[in-house]
């Protein structure tokens, strides 16, 4: 079916509709019927998805089910996948159902608040599946919209002051990438994607009102792109709006910001910056990797430092995306395999310890630390799920944590023995702040009065964190499954960025000796 992506990718749309028109009044009934409709809808577009899972052929590293016509003022609605977008595309549609389910407790404007996350996904989507330039930028930039109203209707106390940081920072960013978009059509002609990336962007050293710029346009091209990309990851030093995001959004919000939003920079390197501009990629991979080491570093040993649940697994999501960065501009296998890995795992993981954090809060009402402790006593069911995700997060062997770890730190080590071993530090604080989070929350004696009537899970919460388990140690056991389905696509991306940066390499060799 050539429409099968763009079935999957506006079914989301559709059920938005059907709420926004078709369901009326804001009483008891009316509430379930929203939340009973969005779940069907983010089921069946997950259903929708397996088929296109199936269709799909491992072996061709080409884009695949592509859907196209005409659309706008000469621009053309192309959609498509490759063994790295397919996986993304999964992993929306496999966390969405699950969002939904978190959100069951929500009282207020809840149809409003099922239409957000039904729209939110079908922007995710179409990030993933895009193969038209301002298609893409359309989905990119669309998708702020929703998560804005999120958290700024349904966030915590300074909800508004969150949603409005991160607006501000990611609109900044893309911003740029827009204006690098403008100019990439007006050079090569087209908005076409599959296109882009055979086009061959000028790397002669341009002359920029009295400034050599090394690697000429693709380095101006790269940096446009990067501003965006490097916000949305986020990597530091521009990732404060994250914590406040995560702190101020409701507990679906946090899960979705984490576990898919912010793969979108790094699908950005990999679609984008690699493969159109692999020149200036080349030249600028010492300062991506002391980005990556910093952020690693940096926002492990302040993560030590919080008191709050979210803050703590927010800046433990920045220090992960900074092994997907490092990973990525490793410009190896071995890297862009634990790169894309990692994204994947992170959804899992990330995901799932958001909603511990939810399940106590909305018993609790607070996720300060130390209102917490000796939760074992009265929430063992509980306990035995956060600390299986606690394991996969620090990158135990047998989850999918140490196979993207693992990935990464091998390719980061065959192009900078130095960035591995800073890197490597960021394994050892992982499990520190960690293992001080859970030791706190769960072990120790059941002293604090308010704890002692508190229930464990429920059945739909353990049905939420059941899924995201399984998927967390099959990876982990058989990370073939992940590996196997992206090897083609990684080949050939790695194919071309050699070939067209044959000759730094061969310059960057002739130096060392």
């Amino acid at each position: 079916m050539n429409n099968l992506l763009s079935l999957i990718t506006f079914l989301p749309l559709l059920g938005a509709a059907v709420l926004l028109i078709l369901l009326r009044g804001n009483d008891e009934m009316a509430q379930r019927n929203a939340k009973w409709i969005a779940m069907g809808v983010t089921v069946a577009t997950f259903l929708v998805s397996l088929v296109m899972l199936s269709e799909f052929d491992p072996g061709n590293p080409d884009f695949q089910m592509v859907d196209q016509y005409d659309w706008i003022a000469g621009l053309t609605y192309k959609m498509g996948v490759d063994g790295i977008s397919i996986l993304f595309v999964m992993l929306t549609t496999l966390l969405m159902p699950i969002v939904i389910g978190a959100s069951w407790k929500v009282e207020h404007r809840v149809k409003e608040y099922m239409i957000a996350f039904l729209l939110l996904e079908t922007l995710m989507i179409g990030v993933f599946c895009a193969l038209d330039l301002m298609l893409f930028y359309v989905f990119f930039e669309a998708g702020l919209i929703p998560m804005f109203l999120i958290i700024g209707i349904w966030g915590g106390k300074e909800r508004v002051y969150a949603s409005f940081k991160f607006f501000l920072y990611t609109l900044f960013g893309s911003v740029l990438m827009l204006v690098a978009m403008i100019y990439m059509w007006t050079q090569a002609g087209t908005t076409d994607i599959p296109t882009l990336m055979q086009f061959d962007f000028s790397s002669a050293p341009l002359d920029l009102m009295g400034w050599q710029i090394a690697g000429g346009a693709q380095m101006l091209l790269f940096l446009a792109f990067f501003a965006s990309f490097a916000v949305k990851m986020p990597m530091w030093p521009v990732h404060t709006w994250l914590p406040d995001a995560h702190v101020q959004a409701p507990t679906a919000g946090s899960v979705v910001l984490a576990a898919i939003l912010l793969k979108m920079g790094g699908y950005g390197f990999l679609r984008f910056s690699l493969p159109m501009f692999p020149v200036a990629s080349f030249m600028m991979q010492d300062f991506i990797f002391f980005l990556s080491v910093a952020a690693i570093i940096l926002t492990s040993l302040i993560a030590l430092m919080q008191e709050d649940m979210k803050k703590l697994i927010a800046y433990s999501s920045i220090a992960h995306m900074g092994f997907v960065t490092m990973g990525i501009f490793a410009f190896n296998k071995q890297g862009l395999d634990g790169a894309i890995f990692q994204m994947i795992s992170h959804g899992f993981v990330s995901g799932a310890l958001f909603l511990g954090v939810g399940i106590i809060y909305d018993r609790m009402h607070t996720r300060q630390i130390e209102a917490y402790g000796g939760l074992v006593i009265r929430m063992p069911v509980y306990a035995l799920f956060f600390m299986l995700f606690t394991m996969a997060n620090v990158g135990l062997p047998g989850t999918s944590g140490f196979i993207g770890e693992f990935l990464t730190l091998v390719g980061a080590f065959q192009a900078n023995t130095w960035v591995a071993a800073g890197a490597t530090t960021g394994v050892i604080l992982s499990a520190a702040y960690a293992l001080w989070l859970y030791r706190r929350v769960v072990f120790g004696d059941l002293v604090k009065e308010s704890l002692k009537t508190i229930t464990d899970m429920s059945m739909r919460e353990k049905s939420l964190m059941v899924p995201l388990l399984f998927a967390t140690i099959l990876l982990g056991v058989m990370p073939g499954l992940v590996l196997d389905l992206i090897g083609p696509s990684v080949n050939a991306l790695m194919d071309n960025f050699n070939a067209a940066t044959a000759h730094l390499i061969d310059a960057t060799a002739v130096v060392a000796h």
